[in-house]
């Protein structure tokens, strides 16, 4: 149910959030702040993975010379199966601010991320450079950032993956298909996942999914807004980061362009 609105620089709008079930909450009080209405579309819930394959892929994971952590949800799941602890020498790196922080709650004393919060961000940061004949740790989940693994590779590390939890795709809520057949207003897709995109793209009903074409795209990334592009969906900015912040600065400043 999108969140009442107040009076803001996107009063009268909706934003669209492709965040998982149960993950909208910070999007609708950043956006009622700025007088926005909140439509929540969920592509998939959070599991977590708890068995004795991912105990032992996050146990070897865990020992690499460099450890990477993709998302808040990568950082509960693992630290559910083991304590998260820093070896001598080790690099632990999250991919934005969020993950970083979750991961000092944790329990990790040492945790870098990039200014710029998405893989191409991560990927640019010293620790990450020259990594040939290295192994590196990647605690995630199936699919997604898929480029990060790719680019590692290609780099020469030997990438230890540790798969600790998985999105588990749903259908598109019925509130939320009614909502965006009603929708009567500007609109804004807050875009910093790709596989989130594809599976609204592949799920919606013809007629929510042509609500959804009208909407203007915010993306986190130079990537993910080509990935739009290449839908024919119609991208209005890119943002700083996939910070809630950053998507809606960006959409505030692209609805105050003439």
């Amino acid at each position: 149910m999108p969140a009442r609105a107040t009076t803001g620089r996107l009063s009268g709008c909706y934003v669209i959030s492709l965040r998982p079930a149960g993950g909208h909450d910070a999007v609708r009080r950043a956006a009622a702040m700025l007088g926005a209405r909140t439509l929540a579309l969920s592509p998939w819930r959070i599991r977590n993975i708890d068995d004795d394959n991912a105990r032992d892929a996050l146990r070897r994971s865990l020992s690499a010379h460099r450890v990477v952590f993709t998302s808040p949800a990568a950082v509960v799941a693992a630290a559910a199966l083991q304590p998260l602890r820093q070896g001598d020498g080790q690099a632990w790196l999250a991919v934005g601010a969020g993950t970083a922080h979750a991961l000092r709650r944790a329990g990790a004393a040492d945790v870098a991320s990039p200014a710029r919060m998405d893989s191409e961000g991560l990927l640019a940061m010293p620790a990450l450079r020259e990594v040939r004949g290295l192994d590196v740790g990647l605690v995630t989940a199936p699919g997604g950032r898929g480029v990060i693994a790719a680019t590692l590779a290609d780099r020469g590390a030997r990438v230890v993956r540790a798969n600790v939890y998985e999105r588990v795709p749903v259908a598109p809520a019925p509130r939320a298909v009614a909502a965006l057949r009603a929708l009567d207003a500007p609109a804004w897709l807050l875009l910093s996942s790709g596989e989130a995109l594809e599976h609204v793209l592949a799920t919606l009903p013809p007629d929510a999914l042509a609500a959804l074409r009208r909407a203007t795209v915010v993306a986190a990334s130079d990537r993910l807004a080509a990935q739009a592009h290449g839908h024919g969906l119609d991208v209005g900015a890119v943002a700083a980061s996939a910070r809630v912040a950053d998507l809606l600065a960006a959409c505030t400043g692209a609805a105050a362009k003439p």
